[in-house]
């Protein structure tokens, strides 16, 4: 975990009850170990940048009454007077205290006091590898909090009891998880990308997670690094490669589950959607667990985790640092963030190749089984073997080699790279989606196994399959190992299948997959021939509180256009300015928006118009698509809409008042036009809060969180703006254009620059922002998007109104027919086709023509004239998409 970045401030919540004398000595007896602390190296003052204080680092030894040596570093800024909360840092297996010494330091400069360590057997400290034994490792936490309630610059809850929390990834978050079951004096924990019950982790559902395990060892320094009781437990496992009852029971005393009831301190739980070692379903188990104690506990899925991806340091520091700052420093005002989170991969940034990142939360934590969704499969009883020596084995995870990559950051993308063999595995699958789906948890199905040795070991996983069978994405490269015994006669088992959170489109189909082999885990030797038949359907968990925010995108761009910095510098200067007005209309107060007559000339031409006796009128609850050609008068329009220019006939009213520059009705007007200038320094939300003051208006006036929330800004709001890309500017320009709420909402071009999951969500934005009763107006050239998200249309051509209406109407209209034609039609013979009677337009498309009606035309003569004319008719039928309207409408002119 990096802790560096500076921590958001928001939302209360309540602390739990400081622990009391009587508690902390108890335990503290019980730790029972004398300790001598030795001076170490020495001091140092690391000196820091700016106003920054310098950090002071002390290094020392601590050995405890069993001669075991433990190396620490102890890390301090600002004045020693001053008494300040304590963090303990621990760090994961195979590394050292010198790995998380950056982010010791950053929170030194954040009012902490920190100590990190080498556990047993890494780095500097002697002993042997406990894997968190409660007499080894776990009592060696406390000994440090013994320690740290002798400083002079530690706040202390009662004499003897300082005021502490415990971070640290995967070894060093079970360590968290276990100094709060063992020690009252913890008073919170953030434990990352770690174990619940390491037995389940590398035994699961019996079956011996071998790469993993190997990894374990290999990464400790060999086998010989442990303690004895687990080399041989090690060994014994890896040679039958089947874990028995007294490796099982090792392993689950030295987990936090055999103490869980005990830990009722606020718990920060982060895990990894990438990580096969320490899978979703660890935190799980964890945080039904805490909260069933009392305590506080939020979670949050990262993308990335053992096997790779992004573990998306950044935002995960802040959280921690949230975190702490509410627990420790007793800040009611520190935003600790949502109940709930999971990061969600929306594409590829073009820019650099890397995933996009963006957020969804809920109010609470749905766990795994939320929302039951029922997909039926198919398929017949299947037979299928388990090779001689379960070679060669099937692929999912490649353990250990995953990097900042590996293959779940290609699944994520919607790359598959799993393999099965041919008659080592069978297949049920369902029908192509009538919908997306969204999987967020675990999906369940019974299964019927029978095997002719007696014995199964089977993997079962879920496939994304894409239409035709030819993309086929195993989410997360995640699968479920489950042992079957005493199955001659078959069976039945309830397969809990691997947490994920994963969109299936409308179209895909879900496959199930029942394995004999995988590279990571150890199968049965002898050969055996398994038949397995469905017994339910597969139940897909929706989590359906689970709400989407924006996308937060790691690459950047420097600028965008400077017309959007002018643009808002003219709505501020002309909203400031009072002019003289015609009254309002009483009977327009909530009309949003009504055009009479408007006409606009170019310059210096007396009969040139760019807009002209335009006409139309807007209500409440509607988005608005304003569309035409280039050079219809579209961005005129606006302009004077926004005030910055005057018609020269014609008027418009908002809310009954005429719109003149300086008019006081534009304050209920919010506009977005070509992008907008931000600050490159300063953080998203510096930039809105600055923009705000700007106008003169009142802080409470501005609805900053409304605005943000339906923009769905989410984290990428505490990023300095440098680092965004062009669409995440763009979502901030519209939530600059959101402050205040205002009734009435333009947006010119809002998609330009995104890509089609950002689109999709800006479509969202539009839609919930005018759902709340406000209107929105939004001129755009994507048609196809124009027909998703709006609900009125007008359609400008060379400066006037073409059509206004509703989107279904101008789409569904009879008077528009598209003539399929089996091969292309010359110029000519279309132009024959426009002059015919009761034709009003026609034009060539891909695959014939669009030909619009007048009021006397019908299909049946136009069909008897294109017959006339041998045009090679192969359909006749109305036209149903907005492109074909809108071509229609303009006769061409695009």
């Amino acid at each position: 975990m990096d802790l560096r970045l500076p921590r958001p401030r928001g939302p209360r919540r309540e602390r739990l009850p400081a622990r009391t004398t009587a508690r902390a000595r108890g335990r503290r007896a019980a730790a029972g170990a004398a300790v001598l602390l030795l001076a170490g190296a020495g001091t140092w003052t690391a000196a820091a940048s700016g106003d920054a204080p310098a950090v002071h680092r002390a290094d020392r030894v601590m050995t405890t009454d069993g001669g075991v040596r433990i190396d620490t570093s102890y890390f301090t800024a600002g004045p020693s007077s001053s008494r300040r909360p304590a963090v303990l840092l621990a760090h994961g297996f195979g590394g050292s205290k010198t790995d998380v010494r950056g982010e010791a330091e950053e929170l030194a400069r954040d009012g902490y006091a920190v100590l990190t360590w080498s556990a047993r057997g890494f780095g500097e400290s002697t002993g042997r590898i406990g894997l968190n034994d409660p007499d080894g490792e776990v009592a060696d936490v406390s000994r440090l909090v013994d320690w740290l309630a002798k400083r002079p610059e530690v706040r202390l809850d009662a004499s003897g009891d300082p005021r502490v929390g415990v971070a640290g990834a995967s070894y060093g978050g079970a360590v968290s998880l276990l100094a709060a079951a063992n020690d009252p004096r913890v008073d919170a924990i953030a434990p990352s990308i770690t174990y619940w019950n390491l037995a389940d982790a590398l035994f699961p559902n019996g079956v011996f997670k071998k790469v993993w395990a190997g990894l374990f060892i290999n990464s400790g320094g060999g086998c010989d690094r442990f303690e004895d009781e687990l080399c041989a437990m090690y060994n014994r496992v890896a040679e039958s490669g089947k874990p028995d009852a007294a490796a099982t029971k090792l392993l689950q005393e030295r987990s936090p589950s055999a103490v869980g009831d005990r830990i009722k301190v606020p718990t920060l739980i982060t895990q990894g959607q990438t990580d096969s070692l320490f899978p979703l379903g660890q935190a799980d188990e964890m945080a039904e667990a805490i909260k069933a104690n009392g305590a506080p506990v939020d979670v949050d899925w990262i993308s990335g985790g053992h096997d790779g991806g992004d573990r998306e340091t950044d935002r995960v520091t802040s959280r921690v640092g949230s975190w702490f700052d509410r627990y420790l420093k007793d800040d009611k005002g520190a935003d600790t963030g949502p109940a709930f989170r999971v990061t969600r991969t929306g594409g590829i940034d073009s820019t650099d190749g890397a995933a996009q990142l963006r957020g969804a939360s809920a109010d609470t934590y749905p766990g795994l089984e939320s929302g039951r969704h029922a997909v039926p499969l198919a398929g017949r009883e299947q037979d299928f073997q388990n090779p001689a020596g379960a070679s060669p084995p099937a692929i999912s995870a490649l353990p250990g080699l995953g990097g900042t990559g590996g293959l779940t950051q290609l699944s994520s993308l919607g790359v598959g790279v799993s393999l099965d063999f041919p008659g080592q595995y069978a297949r049920f699958e369902s029908a192509p989606l009538r919908d997306d789906l969204r999987i967020t948890g675990s999906p369940t199905v019974t299964v019927r196994v029978a095997s002719s040795t007696g014995d199964a070991v089977l993997f079962g996983k879920v496939y994304d399959v894409g239409p035709g069978g030819t993309q086929q994405v195993l989410p997360s490269q995640l699968v479920t190992p489950f042992r079957v015994e005493d199955a001659k006669t078959g069976e039945d088992v309830r397969v809990t299948l691997p947490a994920v959170d994963h969109e299936v489109r409308k179209g895909h189909r879900l496959r199930l997959v029942l394995a004999s082999t995988d590279l990571g885990y150890a199968s049965p030797a002898a050969p055996a021939t398994y038949t397995v038949s469905l017994g339910s359907d597969l139940q897909v968990p929706t989590a359906p509180g689970v709400r989407t925010a924006a996308t937060s995108l790691p690459s950047w761009v420097w600028w965008l256009p400077l017309t959007g910095a002018l643009a808002a510098l003219a709505l501020l200067v002309t909203g400031r300015r009072r002019t003289s007005a015609p009254a309002p209309d009483p009977e327009l107060s909530e009309v949003p928006l009504r055009i009479t007559g408007l006409s606009k000339r170019y310059a210096r031409s007396a009969d040139r118009y760019a807009v002209r006796e335009l006409s139309f009128q807007v209500e409440k609850g509607q988005v608005l698509g304003l569309l035409g050609p280039n050079g219809a008068g579209k961005t005129t329009t606006l302009r004077m809409l926004m005030g910055l220019i005057e018609p020269d006939e014609g008027g418009i009213r908002v809310f009954g008042h005429a719109i003149r520059p300086g008019a006081p009705v534009l304050s209920r007007v919010g506009a977005f036009v070509e992008g907008a200038g931000f600050l490159p320094h300063l953080s998203g939300r510096e930039n809105l809060e600055l923009y705000w003051r700007a106008t003169g208006r009142p802080s409470a006036d501005a609805h900053l969180e409304e605005a943000l929330e339906i923009a769905g800004l989410g984290d990428a709001l505490a990023r300095a703006v440098r680092t965004y890309s062009q669409g995440m500017r763009q979502r901030l320009a519209i939530a600059q254009a959101m402050l205040g709420l205002p009734d009435l909402l333009i947006l010119d071009e809002p998609t330009n620059g995104l890509d089609p999951p950002q689109i999709r969500e800006m479509r969202e934005v539009m839609i919930r922002y005018a759902a709340a009763g406000r209107t929105v107006i939004v001129s755009s050239h994507l048609l196809a998007e124009v027909e998703q998200s709006c609900t009125h249309l007008v359609v400008m051509d060379r400066g006037r109104l073409v059509q206004a209406g509703p989107v279904s109407e101008i789409i569904g209209s009879g008077d528009t027919l598209l003539v399929g034609t089996e091969s292309p039609v010359e110029g000519p013979v279309v132009e024959k086709v426009g002059a015919l009677p009761g034709v009003t337009s026609a034009v060539a498309t891909d695959g014939g023509l669009l030909v619009r009606l007048d009021a006397d035309g019908s299909a049946r003569d136009l069909v008897v004239e294109l017959v006339r004319l041998e045009v090679p008719v192969a359909s006749v039928g109305p036209h149903r998409r907005l492109e074909d309207a809108f071509l229609t409408l303009i006769g061409g002119s695009a």
